[in-house]
């Protein structure tokens, strides 16, 4: 009875320390500087599928084949199993390790005694071999801590992947689109000047023009000619990206003939008292990492302290030949208890490059929000401004339209000048280019806005 009553005091003493962790418990932060962060990480219900509000029936293709078959998506993907399993391994480390062993061993002069020279003597052993770390100061604990938050970082980091390259297919298409415009743009702007060119001709014929204003017409002419080429590079580039984005060998991919560039079907708000920095997986990585950083430190702070273990054996020990049964089973406990006393110097350095680093993580940590709520302001106000920018394009390349007509009939029948229809077709041609930028710049800002917002926007529809 008294060796189980010590027997009993001992396991209790060592289940009581073994619920002690030592090193900082872990906090999420609360706020960075005046910014909230109250609510915990969620991915957007739209993150994987916003791209649909622009009902492009080409641009929902290429995003599903991209988050089929994108190897940045299967990376982060197989990090997520990785850490996983990473995981799992740690969360187990608390519980007895075993293994069955069967053992053969055979020796000569196994002592220094002179009755066993050349004596040869064998054994078997068979049986199970038992191991156990006992987490006295929560080392164990700590790791498998860390491990889990590495774990949680892997999958966010996931759907950070996905949001990003769900945005580069969609900012690369919109590259597409807008390379094909403006290249349109230039063929038809070639039509026209191709047109006034005739209509110098015939002036010209006639005695009322001149070879200096046929020249102009041709330098216009040929400066538009001489940028299709770079709108025809600009379109390979960005057919060059998506097949990569999609996993496509160069020539793999077709794409539909050309169309406009996608487009909202109606005017939309944003409703700013969503808290959107819950949607932001960078934002939510980055606190996965002060989480382990922080895990970490118990991890080496449990070195101060000494660490208990036991290994034990049960089976059986006998000579060759003879059965395994009762009068040979055989036992051993070996409980060792082991303390760094002479390195403790190393552990504390450990220790203070643990803090370090987690004092590190909380930085870049905080310094991820900050870039976040910056990033999310300024995407709106570029779109909000880009918008702007487009109606007064739109009213420019009206007017331009407008007075260009008017030089062409006046200069055709007699009564305008030479100079007015080349000012006025050239501010035109300008104005047309410039819209086609413009509309593309605009459709680049609002994917940059549901990038930033991890596609987790709230859209009120507006009455127009």
């Amino acid at each position: 009875m008294g060796n189980i009553f010590s027997l009993s005091n001992i396991a209790l003493a060592i289940f009581t320390l073994s619920g002690c962790a030592v090193g900082p418990d872990y906090t999420a932060p609360r706020a960075v500087e005046q910014i909230p962060l109250d609510q915990p990480y969620q991915q957007a219900s739209n993150a994987t599928r916003w791209w649909r509000a622009f009902d492009d029936a080409e641009l929902n293709r290429l995003v599903s084949i991209a988050l089929e078959q994108n190897r940045s998506l299967q990376k982060a993907h197989a990090n997520v199993e990785r850490a996983a399993a990473i995981f799992m391994d740690a969360d187990n480390d608390w519980l007895p390790k075993g293994s069955l062993d069967a053992g053969y061993q055979a020796n000569e002069n196994s002592t220094i005694a002179a009755a066993d020279n050349n004596t040869v003597s064998r054994g078997n052993s068979v049986g199970a071999n038992l191991s156990w770390d006992l987490d006295l100061f929560g080392k164990i604990r700590r790791a498998t801590q860390a491990a889990a938050a590495n774990a949680q970082q892997a999958n966010v980091l996931w759907h950070e992947a996905q949001t990003q390259i769900i945005s580069q297919v969609a900012s690369s298409y919109g590259d597409y689109r807008g390379a094909q415009m403006r290249l349109q743009v230039a063929e038809k702007n070639l039509e026209n000047l191709q047109q006034t060119r005739t209509i110098v001709e015939v002036r010209l014929d006639a005695g009322f023009a001149s070879d200096f204003e046929l020249a102009r017409v041709d330098a216009q002419f040929y400066e538009i000619k001489a940028m299709v080429p770079v709108f025809s590079a600009d379109l390979l580039r960005a057919k060059a990206t998506l097949s990569a984005l999609l996993g496509f060998a160069p020539g793999e991919l077709t794409l539909t003939d050309a169309s406009p560039l996608p487009q909202l079907s109606q005017p939309v708000s944003i409703n700013d008292s969503r808290d959107y920095l819950k949607y932001r997986a960078d934002v939510a990585a980055a606190e996965r990492r002060l989480a382990a950083s922080t895990a970490d430190i118990g991890v080496v702070t449990a070195d101060l302290y000494p660490s208990l273990s036991i290994k034990g054996f049960l089976g059986f020990v006998s000579a060759p030949g003879l059965a395994l049964n009762a009068a040979n089973q055989a036992w051993s406990v070996a409980p060792t208890l082991s303390w760094q006393v002479a390195d403790l110097g190393s552990v504390k350095s450990r220790i203070r490059a643990a803090n370090a680093s987690a004092r590190m993580a909380l930085a870049d940590f905080e310094q991820q929000v900050l870039d976040a709520v910056n990033d999310i302001q300024l995407s709106l106000d570029e779109y909000n401004l880009s918008r702007e920018q487009q109606l007064f394009s739109e009213q420019q390349y009206k007017a331009s339209t407008k007075a260009m007509l008017i030089a062409r009939v006046r200069y055709e029948a007699g009564s305008g000048e030479f100079f007015d229809l080349l000012d006025a077709e050239r501010t035109w041609l300008t104005s047309r280019d410039q819209l086609a930028q413009i509309q593309h710049q605009s459709f680049a800002k609002l994917v940059s806005v549901y990038r930033v917002f991890a596609g987790g926007l709230t859209i009120e529809r507006q009455e127009v």
